[in-house]
Order: structure tokens, then C-alpha cells, then sequence
């Protein structure tokens, strides 16, 4: 069909049957990852992606152009999931941006729109390769500012067409996908919703629902079987948000590149998303958090994930190069146990106060690690011992980093820095977890009296550093009262986490209340899902 001019509900018709051709076709795109992890698991991401970003937009069909444009775009930001989810929020941010303040739009607005999408989502990232969805991206909007069409239909046909040619030229971009024979999946991406907005118009479609497809509809055989874990060059996918305002992230981005690839960094309002490869997710996030308070954390090993997907049990491979560190952690409950892993941790023991793991099971844990050094953080001084005699006994190099409680466990992977020597590694760990005072909230399980203070049994408790400070009735009261006693004039950081038996709600409330309390203090407030403890918090 011919259409002259596009309108808000013509738009949304257009990106809801790309986000549903996607979802039918995620799987020939996942085929298509030379690596095969949940960063590279490009079909899905990139459908995710959508689907969050036209469930933005769902209840908006008679709302104008702009303003479906503009949430349509804050809704990929925020369901961006890895490197091609990024930047295809980058596509529809820039194609907003084309579309700003606009009712309707006629082929050369459209076309404007698609130039923006290209232009935003190489100012995404730090390195452009060609090759890949920005060469389709860029190529489809120079395609549409040099079209003759009036009508956006066929204005779109001629984008879809070239966009594919240029698609099956990836392979001689990037020697990788020749080397899988594979065209690339980001691209590929694309042009699925390139073509999934064609045909909404091609055909006249109105009223389209919003699908959910749950089963795969296409079984392929995966790129990735053709190449190796040696070609994976940056071990970890990290993403997170970081929630700033008024920030110049000039400097965080050439910090970041040099640790890493992959790299984009975007920003909207007051969040930042960011995503990297990289081999020290904890140098990531200790650049990261001196610009605001972090959130949704994920640090995906892609080298495990390669193997996994394979069906290669590691244990009976080939003899793989150990890397240069590794981690164990000693933690309970969910929350705390995907921080630590979120940081870089390889292996989580659970653990801790009533639950005190052997020596046996730390040196299980060491012997999964294939590194060349390897720190244990006990997080409690009960485990101490164990955790030295493990050291001991094992014939690899194991240190064990003095951390008394989960905060400090925390505060040592963030001080980590995998560019200096393993002995300097541990003095900067044990001098930055002197500087943690931890506090925690927990009940009392009999009648005592400890420093002249009679408690009751189910009395709320209150600790700094396992020295009782308060009994009360009321867990946000004690607590209130313990970060009052450990704050001071040189604190700067707050960390609250709380367990499994606080309510999740009112716990984020307590959060933001201390936050008020403290502005000049940065406050973070995570689900810690710890057993015993209301509250684990820190200062800093």
C-alpha cells in the first residue's frame, strides 16, 4: 500500500510487527552467534530488547509520532540486554530524535529519522566495527536519504533491499564470521525489523497484538560449533546501569577501553547503561560507582558459557591456560551469592554464622579454579582457620584476604586490580577492609545480659563488627540506630542488604529514607536474601 505520510498509530503498527517477526526468528539469529553466551545470544537480546520497548508503547496507538518515538526508545534503554540490545536502543533513540516534536512525517522525515538512528548508535561506541548492525544501520540510512520515493513503502522496500545486500557483504568485513561462514547476527537483527516495519505497511496491517512466542520455531545449527574458546578474547559480559546525572563520560570511556571490548556506553536522563567485555569486571565497577549508584549488575562468564552451550565438560577437556585469578567467596542467600559472582567471584561456598564450610569443602572450591593465583574472602573470622588450612594443604597459590563480614567481602573485589602482582593485590584488599565498619540486624534467640544490656528472647539486635550496640523491637528502628553509630564526618558510602525474612518493599523505603538522611552520602540498598540477618550494612 501507499503511504505519503506516517502517524503515531501507522508507527506503532509498524514496530509491533517487527518486535513479533523478530520473536518468530530469534532463533536463525541466535544461529548466527560466533559465541553462543548470553551476550551473544544476539536474537534473543535483540527481541527482548523490542518487546520491552513496544510494551512501552502499548497503550500509546493514538498518541502522536514524536511521542510514540520518544518511549519507544526509553523502553529499549531499559530492556537493553547485551552489546546489539545497546545499540539498538541507540537506533531507536536516534530515530526519535529525528522524530522529535512530530504529528506525522512524510519519506524525506522518515528517511531523516533512519540517519539519526545510524548516527546515535555510532556515537554508542567507542570502537565502530563495520561489519556488523552499525554497517546495516548506516547503510540503510544513507540508502533512505538518497531515495527518490515519496512513498514510504517502497522508500522502505529499496532500505530492506540494500540493507541485505550489504548484509551478505559482512563476511568480508570481519575475517570472523568468514572463518564460521556466517553473515552477522546483529545485522541480520535488523533487517528482520527493517522488514517486519516494510511489511506492516506493504500490507496495511492494523491492530496488531503484541505476540509471545514461547517454543523456538527454528532449529539451526550454531556458528559457534565452528570456532573455538580461544577466539573469545574478554571473558566476562558486564552490564549495569549507573544512575548519574550531569556526568562527562569522556574519561570513563577511555578508562574502560583499555580494559576491554565490546564496549558501549550510553545515557538518558539521569541513567547510564553500560556494557563491556572484559577480564576484570571488578576494575569495571570500581571505575563505575565513583560516578553514581549502580544496579542490575550482570557479569556472564562467556568462555563457561561457550562450553556449556557445546555440551564440553571442562573437566575432561584439554588442559586449558590458567588465568592469572581466581576467587572464592563464602556467602548465604541468593542475593548476596549473584553480588559476589556479579564481581568476578568463581566460586560462591555457601556459608557463614550457624553454617561454618570445612576445610574440605574450600579445598573443593579451590581445585575447580584453574588460576594461577587464587583469594579466598571467608567473610566471617570462624572461617578463618579453615580457609588458612585449605591454603595450607593446596599446592597452588592461595591467599586468604582477612574479611570479617559480607560488606567487607564486597569492598576487597572492588579494590581487586588484575593489572598489579598478586601480593600488592592482597595489601591494598586487607588496607581497604579496614576502612569497612559492618553493622547487622538479628534477633535474640534466648534471655542474656551482655554489657550491662538485658535482652530478652526475640529482642531485635543490633552489631557493629559482632559487638551487640542495641536491642529494640522494631528492625528498621535498630537499624536506623546502628548506621547513626558507625556514620561519621568521613564516611561517603552507605551499603544496606537485606535478608530473606525482610520485606523487599519497605526495606527499599528504609533505603530511600537514609538516603534522605544522607545526601551527601551515597546510599545502596540491594537484596542481600540472607537468612538471619534483617540487615547486613556498611559504612565506608
Amino acid at each position: 500500500m501507499e503511504y505519503l505520510k506516517i502517524d503515531g498509530q501507522r508507527f506503532y503498527n509498524m514496530m509491533v510487527n517487527a518486535s513479533n517477526d523478530l520473536e518468530k526468528q530469534k532463533d536463525i539469529v541466535n544461529s548466527l552467534n560466533i559465541f553462543p553466551v548470553p551476550d551473544g545470544d544476539t536474537g534473543s537480546n535483540m527481541s527482548m530488547t523490542l518487546k520491552t520497548a513496544v510494551l512501552e508503547i502499548k497503550n500509546m496507538k493514538n498518541d502522536s509520532l514524536g511521542k510514540i518515538a520518544k518511549k519507544l526508545a526509553k523502553g529499549a534503554l531499559m530492556g537493553a540486554r547485551g552489546n546489539s540490545g545497546v545499540i539498538l536502543s541507540q537506533i531507536f533513540r536516534g530515530i526519535a530524535k529525528g522524530l522529535e516534536d512530530k504529528v506525522e512525517v512524510d519519506s524525506a522525515g522518515f528517511a531523516n529519522s533512519l540517519n539519526e538512528g545510524a548516527k546515535y548508535a555510532y556515537k554508542a561506541v567507542m570502537k565502530p566495527t563495520e561489519g556488523t548492525i552499525l554497517t546495516i544501520i548506516r547503510s540503510a540510512g544513507e540508502c533512505a536519504l538518497n531515495s527518490k520515493e515519496n512513498n514510504i513503502t517502497a522508500l522502505l522496500r529499496e532500505v530492506c533491499s540494500h540493507s541485505e545486500f550489504m548484509l551478505d557483504k559482512t563476511p568480508e568485513m570481519l575475517p570472523v564470521l568468514k572463518k564460521a561462514n556466517v553473515v552477522d547476527s546483529g545485522g541480520k537483527g535488523l533487517l528482520i525489523i527493517l522488514k517486519g516495519m516494510y511489511n506492516a505497511l506493504e500490507n496495511g496491517l492494523e491492530n496488531i497484538e503484541i505476540k509471545n512466542f514461547t517454543e523456538n520455531q527454528i532449529k539451526a545449527e550454531s556458528a559457534a560449533k565452528k570456532l573455538g574458546k580461544q577466539d573469545i578474547k574478554y571473558e566476562y559480559c558486564t552490564e549495569f546501569f549507573i544512575h548519574a546525572k550531569y556526568v562527562d563520560l569522556t574519561e570513563f570511556k577511555e578508562k574502560l577501553s583499555a580494559i576491554g571490548d565490546s564496549m558501549v556506553v550510553v545515557n538518558d536522563d539521569e541513567i547510564i547503561k553500560v556494557h563491556i567485555h572484559t577480564n576484570d569486571p571488578g576494575l569495571v565497577l570500581s571505575q563505575a560507582i565513583k560516578l553514581g549508584e549502580l544496579s542490575k549488575i550482570k557479569v556472564d562468564n562467556m568462555k563457561e558459557e561457550h562450553s556449556h552451550m557445546l555440551g564440553i565438560d571442562e573437566s575432561e577437556g584439554e588442559n586449558v591456560k590458567p588465568k592469572k585469578y581466581g576467587f572464592i567467596s563464602v556467602s548465604m542467600g541468593e542475593g548476596l551469592k549473584n553480588i559476589f559472582k556479579d564481581l568476578g567471584t568463581d566460586c560462591v561456598i555457601e556459608g557463614g554464622q550457624t553454617m561454618n564450610p570445612s576445610t574440605k569443602d574450600i579445598l573443593n572450591a579451590i581445585d575447580k579454579i584453574n588460576a594461577e593465583n587464587i583469594f579466598i574472602l571467608p567473610n566471617n573470622k570462624n572461617i578463618f582457620m579453615a580457609a588458612n588450612q585449605a591454603a595450607e594443604i593446596s599446592e597452588k597459590n592461595v591467599k586468604v584476604i582477612a574479611t570479617k563480614s559480607i560488606p567487607q567481602g564486597i569492598t576487597s573485589l572492588m579494590t581487586f586490580n588484575s593489572e598489579i602482582d598478586a601480593e600488592s593485590n592482597a595489601k591494598s584488599m586487607e588496607e581497604a577492609i579496614n576502612r569497612v565498619i559492618t553493622g547487622s540486624i538479628t534477633y535474640a534467640v534466648r534471655d542474656t545480659e551482655i554489657d550491662g544490656k538485658s535482652i530478652k528472647k526475640g529482642n531485635i539486635l543490633g552489631l557493629v563488627d559482632g559487638t551487640i550496640k542495641k536491642a529494640g523491637n522494631d528492625i528498621f528502628e535498630v537499624c536506623k540506630y546502628i548506621i547513626d553509630d558507625i556514620v561519621s564526618e568521613n564516611s561517603d558510602l552507605i551499603s544496606i542488604y537485606y535478608g530473606k525474612d525482610c520485606n523487599a518493599e519497605k526495606a527499599k523505603e528504609f533505603g530511600e529514607e537514609i538516603e534522605k538522611k544522607y545526601p551527601d552520602m551515597d546510599v545502596q540498598c540491594y537484596s542481600g536474601d540472607q537468612p538471619l540477618y534483617y540487615f547486613i550494612v556498611s559504612v565506608e
